[in-house]
């Protein structure tokens, strides 16, 4: 998972509910610990996998006799057993993986070199007990005499799985050795889950898992909700300023009052959709520059007053940042509460960055002067007219996307353009080379529909599909097309290959490639192409439609030198 900042970590350590959770699994480390552990945190399971790392680290370096090792990993990014593997023993270890000396992972003991402990599960347990062995090595038997041989400090072990559910769809072969580790490895070790699922949602099927010890994380309340996100405000100025488009003085530490209302306001606007105090401070990142340029604004022209009112009066101590009126507050809130739930739904999912939407809603210049009345339609063209000022050229942006694509990508999205443009019924008139049907081949013109019959309306005119929406297509179809495009358009540019002399032989090899298939792969995965079948589905013809406009599909015919009005079957 994300780490979270400084701030918010360093008032993880102060929560009381955070503490419980702390105190309650340390106790549980350090005394008899049970061999699965399932925390549950339905709201903010991210700053639950904080407190659960920080809690181990500072176990790992206290100077308990007792030895902690720990690993932490996330379900997410170790999507394959070998990754996983890896990383829990990588972490175990306390091995790096070096580029210069070859990126290898832990291979156990000198000398041991090649041995590999991430091919399979037994060979993960393997490795468990070689690390087991290193940190705490077997005592052969007693001293001989009275006295004995004094036994090591024992090694407990700790494997902590992040977003756990996440291995029900990935590895859920995976899940009853996880749970069970302890009993196969034969070691002191503890697999910890962290989900914001229950376990009832993970659970395998007929209870091959035994029962883990619960922990619930308690839900946040509105006032720790607001306490973690104030500690996120900056403590210094240097800290504040993150990005190059921040005011210097965004975060000054005057303006922590007015930073309290701001978020207690967008805690009433935001809390309603979610609790976890690392997605709204987010979005107060996001939406304070703007919230507090009308008071900078104020403070910089007062400043600029000053310094002309006392040029060579030296002794005239300078204006500082004060924190607004009552009145200015008031009014900044009213004002900048409806962007706040704008800002939930373009930053909760992600579908912008934080950096660029508060670029685009920065506020005007001197918004304080703007009449109220008029001030929400002020902010509201000012944030439009930033935004087609931030937003890339399209002929550009569109061009750079072109000139990234193969060639052979160009070519299977203007094919799927035209299969769900154009009806199956009309692929013999359109891309048909016998001798008699380019004579054949005509477009439907229904720019200007025929007149009506005496005593109709005449009001039911076709429209082209493409004002109406991709079709599905079926992936015949679509190298079938691709083919007859390839033909035309490129057989005179490709390598020479002589060993191809039937007309279209070269074209049947080039759509028989495998290099072909992972194109469509790749485009689905970009979707560009969208595939509309299951993908699991072995029986039948997979089908796709074009995700790509018409605008683009010029483009791309253009790049390519394909007229493509010329295989549109309607045409506006």
């Amino acid at each position: 998972m994300a780490t979270v900042s400084e701030g918010i970590e360093h008032a993880l350590s102060q929560s009381r509910e955070f503490e419980i959770v702390a105190t309650h699994l340390s106790a549980l480390l350090l005394s008899y610990p049970p061999a699965f552990v399932f925390l549950h945190d339905p709201e903010t399971a991210r700053l639950t996998s904080s407190v659960v790392r920080s809690t181990l680290q500072a176990l790992s370096t206290s100077a308990d006799p007792l030895t902690i090792k720990y690993a932490c990993l996330d379900a997410v990014a170790c999507f394959s057993p070998r990754l996983l593997f890896d990383t829990a023993l990588n972490a175990l270890a306390n091995w790096t993986p070096d580029w210069q000396a070859g990126a290898t992972n832990w291979q156990g003991q000198s000398g041991a070199e090649g041995r590999r402990f991430s091919d399979n599960l037994d060979a993960f347990v393997h490795g468990l007990q070689a690390i087991s062995a290193e940190v705490s090595p077997k005592v052969n038997g007693a001293g001989k005499g009275k006295g004995k041989a004094k036994e090591p400090p024992p090694c407990r072990m700790v494997l902590v799985v992040e977003r756990a559910e996440r291995l029900r769809d990935t590895m859920p072969e995976l899940i009853v050795p996880l749970t069970r580790l302890s009993e196969l490895s034969q070691v002191e070790i503890t697999t910890i889950f962290i989900s914001d699922v229950q376990w009832q949602g993970i659970r395998p099927p007929l209870r091959a898992s035994p029962e883990p010890y619960y922990i619930d994380f308690p839900f946040l309340t509105k006032q720790a909700t607001l306490d973690l996100i104030s500690a996120s405000f900056p403590s210094n100025l240097s800290q504040g300023c993150t990005s190059r488009f921040t005011e210097p003085d965004v975060y000054h530490p005057a303006l922590k009052p007015l930073y309290a209302h701001f978020i207690a306001t967008l805690y009433s606007a935001c809390g309603l959709f979610t609790h976890d105090p690392s997605e709204l401070a987010y979005i107060a990142a996001a939406r304070w520059p703007g919230f507090v340029k009308p008071v900078l604004d104020m403070y910089y022209a007062q400043v600029e007053a000053d310094d002309e009112r006392s040029s060579g009066h030296e002794d005239e101590e300078p204006t500082v940042i004060a924190p607004p009126s009552e009145d200015i507050r008031l009014r900044l809130i009213r004002l900048f509460t409806p962007s706040l739930t704008a800002a939930l739904d373009s930053l909760y999912p992600r579908l912008s960055n934080a950096n660029y939407w508060a670029r685009v809603h920065a506020p005007p210049a001197d918004l304080l002067s703007v009449h109220p009345a008029r001030a929400p339609e002020v902010l509201l063209a000012h944030a439009v007219a930033n935004a087609s000022d931030l937003s890339p050229n399209n002929d550009g942006a569109s061009e750079t996307g072109i000139e990234a694509l193969p060639r052979m990508a160009k070519f299977v999205l203007i094919a799927a353009f035209l299969a769900s443009t154009n009806p199956a019924r009309s692929d013999l008139r359109m891309f048909g080379r016998g001798p008699d049907e380019r004579s054949k081949r005509r477009r439907r013109k229904v720019g200007t529909p025929r007149k009506p019959k005496p005593g109709t309306t005449g009001t039911a005119v076709k429209i082209p599909q493409r004002l109406l929406g991709p079709t599905t297509f079926p992936l015949d179809r679509l190298i079938a097309i691709l083919g007859v495009l390839l033909e035309e358009y490129d057989a005179d540019i490709r390598p020479v290959a002589p060993q191809y002399t039937l007309p279209g032989e070269y074209t049947e090899m080039e759509i028989a490639r495998v290099a072909l298939y992972a194109n469509i792969s790749e485009l689905s995965s970009m979707h560009l192409l969208v595939r509309t079948s299951p993908p699991d589905r072995l029986d039948g013809t997979p089908t796709f439609k074009s995700g790509i406009g018409y605008e683009l599909a010029l483009k791309l015919a253009k790049s390519v030198g394909i007229i493509l009005n010329d295989f549109v079957y309607e045409v506006v």
